[in-house]
C-alpha cells in the first residue's frame, strides 16, 4: 500500500475515533446532568383538572369571535 494512502487511513481513523470519543463523553455527561437535575429538582405537583365545561352561551360567543376573525382575515 502506498505511504500516502496509509497516512490517509490513519488520519481517518484518528478523526473518527475522536468524534466517537466525544459522542461517548457527551452521552455520559447528559446522563449525569439529567440525574443531578432530577435529584435536586422539586417534585412536580399533579395538575388538577378544571372540570368546568364552558356553557353554551360561552361557546356561542367564542364561535362568533372566531367567525369575525375569519371574516376580517379573508378581506
Amino acid at each position: 500500500m502506498s505511504e500516502l494512502l496509509q497516512e490517509g487511513l490513519q488520519l481517518m481513523a484518528l478523526g473518527m475515533g475522536t468524534v466517537f470519543a466525544f459522542l461517548v463523553i457527551l452521552i455520559f455527561g447528559t446522563i449525569a446532568m439529567s440525574s443531578l437535575v432530577g435529584r435536586f429538582s422539586k417534585p412536580e405537583v399533579a395538575a388538577q383538572s378544571g372540570g368546568r365545561r364552558k356553557s353554551g352561551a360561552q361557546m356561542d360567543q367564542i364561535a362568533a369571535v372566531a367567525a369575525a376573525a375569519r371574516a376580517a382575515h379573508s378581506r
